[in-house]
């Protein structure tokens, strides 16, 4: 047996409990690891509340983690038992052990410990694709950052300002905005009522050329009105809600401007994009320009808490669960 948080029942957090579970098997593409941490991120409060649609009940939420190979099915070649290995974006993650497909594991180097591993993985390679692929941040680019102070949020802001790139990052508290400076943001705006007019001031009255949106539903308009004509809006997130229903309309008055809705699952579906994103990962983080900052560390049993805090925005930067 193993033990694992599941949810039977869509809810806050009190759903989620600490249950004793079968050990799984892995199937002939699939290994089976003994996670050391494990990575708690927004879209397992989507799975738990039930504003991503669960593929089945009970459910193991969390998409994140790093750990020990234990076994392999007969058809995987690329790991052995032992293998130090990380992933993001396989549901089941809230368990001491798991199955996962093999193709999705990347073996962590030397210089990253299982604790990082699992902190970084979902948050770092969603900045990798934001800043790299989604839209390419190049030298002198001004961009606009929500939830600086947030795992993606301060990954992009050190990411962004090793690019080239000068960054405004939004946040919702001063605490959270000396964070953000102290991260590579070189201009704060707390809250976003005045955001517009703080990139328009910025600027000088040019707006940016993209704006990373993890929030949604609150900083929706916020950021529509920050871009430059031509502009990308890449709403990757939805922690105060989803956005509802836009008039594509909107998009001409404001300047032909682009919108898109990222996900990392898309942008790792080929084996060798999980691999690319990965690398540079490794790569910015061994070099010192990145470094992963885990602030908040509780038992995977606790994992409850983990999400109130999360929710609360209580946290900053990372936060790893422990088996």
């Amino acid at each position: 047996m193993t033990k694992a948080i599941r949810i039977h029942a869509n809810g806050g957090p009190h759903v989620m409990l600490w249950e004793d579970v079968p050990t799984p098997e892995p199937g002939p593409s699939e290994a089976l690891i003994k996670h050391e941490a494990v990575g708690l991120n927004f879209i397992d409060v989507y799975f738990r509340s039930g504003l991503y649609k669960a593929p089945n009940m009970p459910l193991i939420i969390g998409q994140e983690g790093a750990g020990t190979v234990l076994a392999v099915g007969a058809n995987v070649t690329n790991l052995t038992v032992g293998d130090r290995v990380a992933y993001a974006g396989s549901l089941g993650g809230y368990a001491t052990e798991r199955v996962i497909a093999a193709d999705r594991l990347v073996k962590l180097p030397d210089n990253i410990s299982f604790q990082m591993g699992a902190a970084m993985m979902l948050q770092g390679m969603t900045a990798q694709y934001l800043l790299h692929r989604t839209y390419v941040v190049k030298p002198g680019d001004t961009i606009v950052v929500h939830a600086a102070a947030g795992g993606v949020g301060l990954i992009i802001c050190q990411w962004a300002k090793h690019l080239g790139a000068t960054v405004i990052g939004v946040v919702s508290n001063e605490e959270k905005a000396a964070l953000a400076r102290a991260n590579g943001a070189a201009h704060t705006v707390v809250g976003h009522a005045t955001l517009s007019s703080e990139v328009k001031r910025i600027t000088g009255g040019a707006m940016v050329p993209v704006v990373f949106d993890s929030v949604g539903k609150d900083t929706f308009m916020a950021s529509i009105d920050s871009l430059a004509p031509l502009g990308l809006m890449a709403c990757y997130g939805n922690a105060s809600g989803p956005v509802p229903p836009v008039e594509l309309g909107l998009l001409a008055a404001k300047g032909s401007l682009y919108l898109t809705r990222p996900t990392l699952v898309t942008y790792t579906a080929k084996r060798s994009d999980l691999e690319h994103a990965a690398a540079d990962l490794f790569d910015v983080v061994g070099s010192g320009a990145v470094t992963i900052q885990v602030n908040q560390t509780f038992s995977l049993k606790d994992a409850a808490a983990a999400h109130i805090a999360l929710e609360a925005r209580k946290t900053t930067g990372s936060t790893i669960l422990l088996p």
